[in-house]
């Protein structure tokens, strides 16, 4: 078994995820010469405001681009 953890931000649609995970497991599986079944997918979703990018939340700065 070989475990896929994929962190992002939040905001995609479950379609857009749900194409994701065979598409990574098959590349992985392929990669790593293994089989797909033993491919696990973890999807974590971090919102804007725990996402940080220079000291400053994703929300913080989109708002002050906002202001601008």
């Amino acid at each position: 078994m070989f475990v896929i953890k994929v962190t992002m931000m939040a905001g995609r649609t479950a379609e857009q995820k749900a194409e994701l995970i065979p598409r990574l497991s098959k590349a992985a599986a392929r990669h790593l010469d293994w089989p797909m079944g033993d491919a696990r997918v973890i999807i974590y979703e971090v919102s804007k405001d725990d996402w940080g990018i220079a000291g400053r939340s994703v929300t913080e700065r989109e708002r002050d681009l906002g202001e601008r």
